[in-house]
């Protein structure tokens, strides 16, 4: 099952994806049991991230061709780390590249968890039940900012930072899957999804061991590569069993140019 969140007449309502319609939700499907309550084209949806997490969780570092190429430690145990909603935008909305931004301006293309239950000291099995379904993330990095700052406020959490779509697949081994990112149609990278240090079980299990995780908290996996990208590019992020997450970019005061 694909779920996601459109903006309709203005405000943020849950749908059921289908082929051709959006069956529209009378409340979220992750902690909750929607009625139908209508129907849009899915060809005129206007996407939202499809899902606003009550707390934005993120890896680092976590695939081996990543942290070789940073030339660091494998890191030997889960460790997680935040990000801020104010990034997040939807699938087709621009990634806004601020003004002042100088030197490299990449995408990550990331596996997303999305957890479905309140869950404390997990098992692993316990850990994977609690994931109600999986999406795709963009990790949108500005790399000046990331060694200037002394954390990643605005070098990760810049605002339209962090595109998350265009749905949840309720429905795939996402470990099993591809990941693959375009640049203007070009092929950038492709890797296995699965290809982790970590898999997002093990991080669920170390996190539930301090934090209380909960329906609608999102876990964003880390990528293996990252690519550069500049205004008047579109950057696709397709995840087999999935979908594609796609968003232009556009300099910061020209949005409605």
């Amino acid at each position: 099952m694909r779920y996601a969140r459109l903006s309709v007449g203005g405000r943020g309502v849950w749908g059921r994806v289908g082929e051709t319609d959006v069956e529209l939700l009378s409340e979220s499907p992750v902690d909750g049991r929607p009625d139908v309550i209508g129907t849009v084209p899915r060809a005129t949806a206007d996407w939202l991230p499809p899902v606003v997490p009550p707390v934005f969780y993120a890896v680092g570092m976590n695939y081996p061709r990543h942290i070789a190429h940073a030339g660091v430690p494998v890191p030997d145990r889960p460790e997680v780390g935040y990000r801020a909603n104010n990034a997040l935008t939807g699938h087709g909305s621009p990634i806004v590249k601020p003004q002042e931004v100088e030197g490299r301006f990449e995408a990550e293309p990331e596996l997303v968890a999305v957890i479905g239950r309140t869950l404390k000291h997990a098992t692993r099995d316990e850990a994977r039940d609690s994931v109600f379904g999986w999406t795709i993330g963009n990790d949108v990095s500005a790399r000046t900012w990331q060694h200037q700052d002394r954390t990643f406020w605005r070098s990760k959490n810049s605002d339209t930072f962090k595109p998350m779509g265009p749905w949840i697949e309720t429905d795939v081994d996402a470990l099993a899957a591809t990941t693959t990112l375009r640049v203007n149609g070009e092929t950038k990278a492709s890797f296995a999804t699965g290809d982790m240090v970590f898999d997002p079980f093990d991080f669920i299990v170390e996190m539930t061991r301090h934090l209380t995780l909960h329906p609608g908290d999102v876990l964003w996996m880390g990528a293996e590569t990252t690519c550069r990208i500049e205004p008047g590019d579109t950057v696709d992020i397709e995840i087999s069993g999935i979908g594609v997450l796609s968003n232009p970019v556009l300099l910061e005061g020209k949005e409605q140019a």
